[in-house]
């Protein structure tokens, strides 16, 4: 989305484009969920076979998981369990940094968090034009190792079967049940408990407008991860960058098609004319289908901004807020510190947001436009509860109970103040049995 930057000079900027209007998507969305409520598995099979010409199985079993793994090149399987010891590790020390805990806050009064994994997620795996193997991997991987104990796997059929690396994947990261179901059928599915699987708790993964506004429909009574649009990228760099690497990161990015925004900030003139004029021939020395996609996603949202100094250019990355923040600068220490604004953070040449999709550990499941200014990405926290108790011995009744009565009948909240009230009389001894507020 376009952003204000009255310190920038744009030296390419976003396209105008007329405003897409959600009304269509959101009224296809509620009809289709208030149909699959009523219907329920009949009708998931009938939007299956109109809109992806699917008519089963819908689950997949165990022996058809295991044939399709048994074709994965052994050189495949390895660099997806590479990427998979990763992401578990990651996500690992991510529950190690949450812990539970007790505290004694006055004498007698004790208060704590406990960390209750959810009991069902539903991880969707987009299907279309590419096998997201790596979306796989972070949504059940993670959802494992917060100690989820049944986890669902839906993803749409290709040419009448789930590509097997994503099969391979789904069956290393922990899927109980996988669900050959795309759209938002899917997220009804999980959600409802269809095809025999218990209903989610919990729906995670990206998808294409239909899945994210199925999502955004059912939240409250099925939580979500976060309601994500388009993917979106920003790259900061200065003089000390690569013209080549940073031309390449925009345009592996802008592979991703004509909804998401490639950005570079910089300070440094010479090597934002050189990205630009580089640009067009990396495009063209992509796959026929790939530059296409590329090209569009630059000729409309690829953006290229000129400041005058390294504040102006943290400046415009808190602005901007990306998905993606990729620094090809000099003192990344000094980034690290000083960017607050990001789905995820790259620090350095040496790295890609590529590696960060796809293998390098942090999830790639990601908040988009500008969402960063509020939320990180999906995490192993989102599968955990994070619960308080406490507990009042009869030292520390009087004292609690008559701030609990005052504060209430400050409110109004007579009811409330009476509950303190008997506490008082019971616990809190002669000073505290006189009638509080």
């Amino acid at each position: 989305m376009p952003v204000d930057l009255p310190f920038a000079t744009a030296l390419k900027r976003l396209a105008d484009a007329a405003p897409v209007s959600m009304r269509d998507v959101s009224d296809t969305v509620q009809i289709m969920l208030a149909r699959i409520a009523g219907e329920g598995e009949n009708a998931v099979r009938h939007y299956a076979k109109a809109l992806d010409g699917h008519s089963g199985p819908y689950v997949v079993p165990p022996e058809e998981i295991a044939r399709a793994v048994a074709t994965v090149p052994e050189e495949v399987r390895a660099r997806i369990r590479y990427a998979h010891e990763n992401i578990r590790a990651f996500a690992e020390a991510q529950r190690a940094s949450l812990r539970e805990f007790e505290t004694e806050l006055r004498p007698g009064l004790m208060a704590g968090q406990r960390v209750i994994p959810l009991d069902v997620a539903g991880a969707y795996v987009p299907g279309g034009r590419y096998a997201h193997v790596a979306s796989a991997l972070m949504t059940i991987t993670t959802a494992r190792v917060a100690g989820v104990p049944h986890v669902i796997a839906a993803s749409p059929a290709r040419d009448g079967a789930i590509p097997a690396p994503v099969l391979f994947a789904m069956q290393l990261a922990g899927a109980d049940t996988v669900l050959m179901l795309g759209g938002v059928q899917a997220v009804a599915a999980m959600a409802g408990g269809l095809f025999g699987a218990p209903p989610a708790d919990i729906i995670v993964g990206p998808g294409n407008a239909f899945v994210t506004e199925a999502k955004r429909q059912i939240f409250g009574s099925v939580g979500i991860d976060m309601v994500a649009g388009p993917t979106d990228t920003l790259i900061l760099a200065d003089r000390t960058a690569d013209p080549d690497f940073v031309a390449w990161d925009l345009i592996g990015q802008a592979e991703h098609g004509e909804t998401s925004p490639v950005r570079l900030v910089t300070d440094h003139a010479p090597l934002a004319e050189a990205v630009m004029a580089r640009s067009p021939a990396l495009i063209a020395s992509l796959p026929e289908a790939n530059a296409a996609a590329a090209a569009a996603a630059w000729a409309a949202l690829g953006e290229v901004l000129l400041v005058t100094s390294r504040e102006d250019m943290a400046r415009a990355a808190d602005v901007i807020a990306p998905e993606h923040l990729h620094v090809q600068a000099a003192d990344l220490e000094y980034w690290r510190a000083r960017l607050t604004a990001y789905g995820a953070l790259f620090l350095g040449e040496e790295t890609t947001v590529a590696f960060g999709d796809k293998a390098a550990g942090p999830n790639h499941v990601l908040p988009t436009e500008r969402a960063a200014r509020y939320t990180g990405g999906l995490s192993v926290l989102k599968f955990l509860k994070v619960v308080t108790w406490h507990r009042a011995r009869p030292e520390a009744v009087g004292e609690l109970a008559q701030a609990t009565a005052a504060i209430s009948r400050l409110e109004g909240m007579e009811g409330h103040a009476r509950t303190a009230d008997i506490r008082i009389a019971r616990y809190g001894g002669a000073e505290g049995a006189r009638r509080s507020g």
